[in-house]
Order: C-alpha cells, then structure tokens, then sequence
C-alpha cells in the first residue's frame, strides 16, 4: 500500500478507537453505577419503604348542641385555643328554666298526693278498727235479743206475755239481724279499700313510690337541659370552623363548630399494594414535612394499616355494574404515630402534606391489630356531674314536702 493510502486510513482508524475507548469507559460506568445501586439497595434500599402520598390527621371532633334554642352568646372564634370544660355556645335558657319550674312543680304536687295515699292507710286502719267493734256489739246485742225471743215464746201459751210483745221481740231480732249484715258490709269493704291501698303504698318510701319516681325523672330532664343551653368543650384544642352566629336557632345535633386537638395527630401515609408485604405494626417511620422541609425530621411508628383502600371507601367505589371500574394500583392507608416531643417543638396542622420511610428491618410486628392490644380510650369528664345536681334539687324537693307529717306504710 502506498504513503498516501495509509495517511488517508489512520485518522478513521484513529477515531474508531478513540470512540471504542469512550464506549467501554461509559460501558464500565454504567455497569458500576448499576453495581453500586444494586449494593446500596441490597445493603439500604431493600428495607425502607418510601411514600410522598402522606398528610396530617386528627381527631375533628364535632361541637353539636344537645337541646334546641337560639344562640345568644359565642365566646369563641376560629383559630381560639380552648380548654375542656370551657362554655364555647350560650343558648337561650327561658324555655328550659319554665320547664324546670313546671316539673319542680309536678314533683311536689305529687308527693303531697302519695302522702295521701299513706295517710289513707291510717285512716282505713282506724275505721276498720271502729267497724269491728260496732259489728262485735251489734252481734252480742242481736244475740241477746234472739235470747228475749227464745224466752217469750213459751210464754205466749200462758198468757204470760201477749202475742205483740212477741211480735216486738221478733222484729228487734231481724232489726239486729240487718244491723249486723250492713256492718259485715261495711267491715268487707273497708278491709277492701284497705288492701287495694297497701297494694299501692306496700313495701316502699314514699321518696321511692314509682309516681314520685317518675316526676323525679321530669325534674332530672328538665334540669339537663337547662343544664345543656351551655354548650361546653369536651376536650382541649383548637377551634377549627366556627358555623354559628348569634341569634341563630340552631337544632340538636346540628355542627356549630369544630375543635382540633393538634396535640393529639397522626400522619396517615398512603402506601401502593406493593409497598405493603412487609410493613408491620410497630416498625419505625422517618417523616419531613413539607412546611419545615429536610431540616426538621420526625420520628414515629407504625400503629396500624387500613382494613380497606381508599376506593373501597369512596362514595361510589369502583365496580362494573356502575361502569367506573379502572384497574388502577390501590393505595391503603398506613396509620403512623408520631412522636409528641417532636411535634410539640414544630407543630402540624390537619392536612399538611408528609413524606413517610418505613424501616422494614424489624419483621416481629403483627400485620393486622390484635384486639388484645392496650390502647387510649377516648373520654372526656367535661358531661359528669350534672346528675349530682339534679340529684340533690330533687331530694331537696321532696324533703320540703314531706314535712314531719309522712306517715310510714301500714302493714295489714
């Protein structure tokens, strides 16, 4: 080959090389790009599990009144900070203070009347009483008359006594007679009258008889409910949408208002079907949040996982009978509790948008809750004590109507 050939071919051969040096260099890279991901997710990536389909979430608990009535006072607005026990809607409180003079009323009327019913067992025992010995007399008088007859009989033969005296002696005894059987009368239905009362006095008080009971309960009720137009808050939090306005009439259960315990929060982070074969209760979570960013990190823990998607949920869930049937990759709500030191020193609103890693490594967690699990059971105190109120109202009703005249039940 001549010079000239070989100059013309060196160049070609000169870039061919260079771009198979470049290939095997890019070659190699990928291959230790794709090594050191393999690594890093064999050694790393394999154990977490990762979800930016995450937000905030609390307990909204709902302010509903419990009696009807128009609102004549709101202490609070949107945004307030607010303490169990604290008066949050005043409704107006006429109608309920009526009611409740109209049952204290209605108590006191009726225990004068089983009063009495009481009094009546005395009475009746009194006359019962009076009733025997008229009948024990009114039988020895007709015996001694039926004994006058008996003599004067024989002695109507002799004349010693005339046929009118016997005929006096004779009416005497069918007057006793008569006299005897309107007392046997009278005694029988004294002694009825008698039972019929001990059958609705017998064995109880009269605080306790059933007619005293059932207008001590009106009382009760009527004091609740002049109790309710007071509309307190059942737990600490924060008012998050106020919907009433004074002069409003509102209806029991109607929502006036919303408080959020933001001390109370949880992240609830949506995780692909995928995503869920190895997520146990109890694994730990690293959470950011979107408003703080990487620089603050949260720290929580699995508590539960969804019995259910999110489509399963919805108000029409997808089916082929209603032709909204997609088939899409379901997302199931994973529950994560989150540290309350570290949300007391950054606080969350209901919400915000979260990124949540599981830790996969720790494999002892259950995969659904065990009924035995202990939990915190939601309760509030802020309802108690009204009873007692009411209570105390009404045995002070029917001790000042009892006076020292109540008269104890009379056996038969």
């Amino acid at each position: 080959m001549s010079e000239q050939n070989k100059s013309d071919i060196s160049p070609v051969t000169a870039n061919a090389a260079a771009r198979k040096k470049w290939m095997l260099v890019l070659v190699v890279v990928f291959v230790l790009v794709a090594l050191a991901y393999l690594v890093h997710w064999y050694v790393h990536g394999r154990n977490y599990e990762y979800s930016d389909d995450a937000y905030v979430a609390a307990n909204i608990v709902q302010i509903t009144p419990q009696v009807a009535g128009t609102a004549v006072g709101i202490a609070v607005n949107e945004t307030d900070f607010v303490r169990a026990g604290e008066v949050l809607v005043t409704l107006d409180s006429t109608n309920a203070q009526v009611a409740l003079r109209d049952a204290e009323a209605q108590l006191a009327q009726t225990v004068r009347e089983v009063r009495t019913l009481y009094a009546a067992n005395n009475s009746l025992t009194s006359t019962l009483a009076q009733h025997r010995a008229e009948l024990d007399q009114a039988r020895t008088d007709m015996s001694n008359a039926q004994e006058d007859l008996v003599r004067r009989q024989p002695l109507v033969a002799t004349g010693a006594v005339s046929r009118e005296e016997l005929q006096h002696a004779q009416t005497a005894v069918d007057a006793m007679r008569s006299h005897v059987a309107a007392l046997t009368a009278a005694l029988n239905t004294a002694q009825q009258q008698l039972l019929a009362n001990q059958a609705l006095t017998g064995g109880v008080a009269v605080r306790n008889h059933p007619r005293v009971l059932a207008a001590a309960v009106k009382v009760q009720q009527a004091y609740l409910d002049l109790h309710r137009v007071a509309i307190l808050a059942p737990v600490d939090g924060y008012v998050g949408k106020r919907n009433v306005q004074l002069g409003q009439r509102v209806a029991i259960g109607v929502p006036l208002l919303t408080i959020i315990p933001l001390k109370q929060i949880w992240v609830d982070a949506n995780y692909k079907e995928s995503q869920l074969r190895r997520i146990r209760i109890g694994q730990p979570v690293a959470l950011t949040a979107d408003v703080y960013g990487d620089k603050v990190d949260y720290h929580g823990r699995v508590a539960g996982i969804g019995s259910g998607t999110g489509a399963a949920f919805a108000l029409l869930p997808a089916q082929n009978a209603t032709g909204n049937w997609i088939k899409v990759v379901q997302r199931v709500p994973v529950r994560i509790a989150l540290d309350a030191k570290e949300v007391a020193v950054h606080p969350l609103r209901v919400g915000m948008s979260m990124e949540a890693t599981v830790d996969l490594s720790v494999q002892d967690g259950a995969v659904l809750a065990d009924a035995a699990t202990p939990r915190d059971a939601a309760q509030t105190q802020v309802y108690s004590g009204a009873d007692n109120s009411a209570d105390t109202l009404i045995n002070k009703i029917i001790d000042s109507n009892l006076g020292e005249q109540s008269l104890p039940v009379v056996k038969p």
